[in-house]
C-alpha cells in the first residue's frame, strides 16, 4: 500500500537529528522523497542513510538558514531537479538566551534562526509549493512557549510567537492556491535542547532529577519522543488534515491545558 506522502517532495531543515530526523524518517516511510537539510552535512547524512537503511529515498545537503544566499540556491535546486515542492517543514530554530540579559548578538541570532529563516525559505519556495496541485503543505516548529510565554526564556518565546502569527497569516495568503500552514508547538521532547531549557530553571540537575521535573511539569508525566512529534508533523503534512490550515497544535502532554 502506498504511504501517504507517496511521490511527494519534501524539505526539512534541522534534519540531522531530533525532532527533524525524526520527520525525514516518518515522510520517507509514507513514500514521500525528503530533502534532509542541516547546517551539518554530516549529521543529515546519517538522517539520511538510515531512510536508505529502510528503503526510502532521501538527499542529504548542508543548509545555513541563515544565509539568505543558500536559502535561494536550494529553492533553484529543488525547481531545476523537481520542479514542484509538496511539503516544507521549517524546523530549524535555537533556543537563544535565557532571561534578560541576552545580548544583542543573541536577540538578532535568535530571531535569525528562528523567524527569518522560516520566512525567507517560504518566500523563496512559494512558486513550487503553489505548483503542487492543491497538496502543498507548510509546517512550522513552533512551542508552548508561543502559546504560554516562558519566565525563563523570554527571547525563545518572542521568536516562537512570531513564528506561530507569521504562519497564520501565510495560510491566509497560500489559502486560494491550496497550500496550507500550520504549525506544531511541542513541550518537553526528549532531544539535546531539552536540558538547555530544564537547566535555565534548575541547574546543574542529574539524569534522575531531569525526570522528576519532567514528570511534575508535564500531566502525561513524561517528555514526548520525538517520533511523536513527527506523527503530528506527518498529519499535518498529509491529505489527512486537507482542511486544516493555519492552526498551531499542542503536542505537550497536557501542559497548555493547565
Amino acid at each position: 500500500m502506498a504511504g501517504g506522502l507517496q511521490d511527494r517532495v519534501a524539505l526539512v531543515t534541522a534534519a540531522g537529528s531530533g525532532m527533524g530526523r525524526a520527520a525525514v524518517l516518518r515522510f520517507a516511510r509514507e513514500g514521500a522523497h525528503v530533502l534532509a537539510t542541516d547546517i551539518s552535512l554530516e549529521a543529515a547524512a546519517e538522517t539520511v542513510a538510515l531512510v536508505q537503511a529502510e528503503g526510502g529515498s532521501a538527499v542529504a545537503q548542508s543548509l545555513d538558514v541563515t544565509n539568505l544566499d543558500e536559502l535561494r540556491s536550494l529553492a533553484a535546486d529543488i525547481e531545476r531537479d523537481h520542479g514542484v515542492l509538496h511539503v516544507l517543514y521549517n524546523h530549524a530554530g535555537s533556543p537563544g538566551g535565557a532571561g534578560l540579559g541576552a545580548t544583542e548578538e543573541d536577540f538578532d541570532a535568535t530571531v535569525d534562526i528562528n523567524v527569518k529563516s522560516s520566512y525567507y525559505l517560504t518566500s523563496y519556495t512559494a512558486d513550487l509549493l503553489r505548483k503542487s496541485e492543491g497538496r502543498g503543505s507548510v509546517i512550522f516548529t513552533a512551542s508552548v512557549s508561543a502559546i504560554t510565554g516562558s519566565p525563563f526564556s523570554p527571547l525563545y518565546a518572542m521568536a516562537k510567537g512570531g513564528v506561530v502569527m507569521m504562519m497564520k497569516s501565510m495560510a491566509l495568503s497560500f489559502a486560494p492556491d491550496g497550500v496550507r500552514c500550520n504549525a506544531v508547538c511541542p513541550a518537553s521532547v526528549l532531544t539535546p535542547m531539552l536540558r538547555k531549557f530544564v537547566d535555565r530553571r534548575n541547574d546543574g540537575l542529574t539524569d534522575s532529577e531531569l525526570e522528576d521535573f519532567v514528570r511534575a511539569t508535564i500531566p502525561l508525566g513524561r517528555a514526548a519522543r520525538p517520533e511523536e512529534i513527527a506523527s503530528v508533523v506527518y498529519f499535518l503534512a498529509s491529505d489527512d488534515s486537507s482542511f486544516v490550515t493555519g492552526v498551531a497544535v499542542p503536542v505537550d502532554g497536557g501542559y497548555t491545558a493547565r
